[in-house]
């Protein structure tokens, strides 16, 4: 399942932001960094996929 969403997260940076957090605030920044350029939503939704959730 990781694969997959680093996978989307290169290909769609929103999918995989909310597959791994639904829909938080993450989510909604990671929309606002794609539409404004590919590679910070995109390295935005790979920072989400491989960090460790604590909680």
């Amino acid at each position: 399942m990781d694969l997959l969403k680093i996978i989307l997260a290169i290909f769609l940076p929103p999918v995989a932001a909310f597959l791994q957090v639904g829909l938080s605030l993450h989510f909604f920044v990671n929309i606002l960094l794609t539409l404004l350029g590919g590679l910070p939503g995109m390295v935005h939704a790979l920072w989400l996929v491989v960090k460790k959730k604590t909680a």
